[in-house]
């Protein structure tokens, strides 16, 4: 496999002719592996098929270079640094980054994703902040560990609610936020699990570099 790769990137247009300008840059393998895996997981047989087919979407723009193959103790090799599914690993509620409000299921099934940012903002003259509400119930429920994602960088851990809970979490989350937030929760109907993000910490973990086009 190639040690640098020349990729080019835009800005994705869902299918449609881009008139944004196209950037060029010279990537690390690790680095194209780093992201490839963050769309595909870690799977051997994907990550292959796409450094094959040479083009990738990632965070909302399109990546292209010119497609090579490799054997599969190469790809073994290059995605063996990256973490694995640990279930030993347990919740700290003080570790949490994110939030997914889940609500629904299947096909109906929505989520709304809240850092610890901004749903620490208290609302003038209530004590407590959306981030807190979130917390108490981390707390008290014991989320399980789900999987590790490649995507968020980080361990998930799902606690699911009743009707009757999710509605309560509901009113308290509105109660609670500012009125920013309060628009994005307004049209969320009663919860039906909350997914909580850790991340992880990964020896020499690469950051890209994306430039805005």
């Amino acid at each position: 496999m190639p040690e640098n790769i020349s990729v080019r990137y835009t800005e994705d247009e869902a299918g449609y002719i881009s008139v944004r300008p196209v950037v060029r840059q010279s990537f690390q393998l690790a680095e194209l592996a780093d992201m490839v895996v963050s769309v595909a997981g870690k799977n051997a047989a994907r990550v292959a098929q796409i450094f094959r087919a040479g083009t990738v979407v990632y965070n909302g723009y399109r990546y292209w270079w010119e497609g090579f193959s490799a054997q599969h103790d190469e790809i073994s090799a290059l995605l063996a640094p990256f973490p694995e599914d640990d279930a030993s690993r347990p919740f700290r509620a003080e570790e949490v980054a994110a939030v997914i409000l889940e609500t629904g299921g299947g096909t109906q099934r929505t989520a709304v994703e809240l850092t610890r940012e901004e749903a620490d903002r208290r609302r003038l003259l209530r004590r407590r902040t959306p981030w807190d509400c979130l917390l108490e119930l981390a707390r008290a429920s014991q989320p399980h560990y789900e999987s590790y994602s490649y995507a968020q960088r980080g361990d998930l851990y799902r606690a699911s609610l009743s009707f009757d809970a999710g509605s309560q979490l509901l009113r308290e989350l509105l109660e609670a936020a500012p009125r920013s937030l309060r628009v994005r929760l307004a049209a969320l109907r009663p919860l039906a699990a909350l997914i909580f993000l850790c991340p992880r910490a990964r020896g020499e973990r690469l950051s890209l570099d994306v430039r805005k086009a």
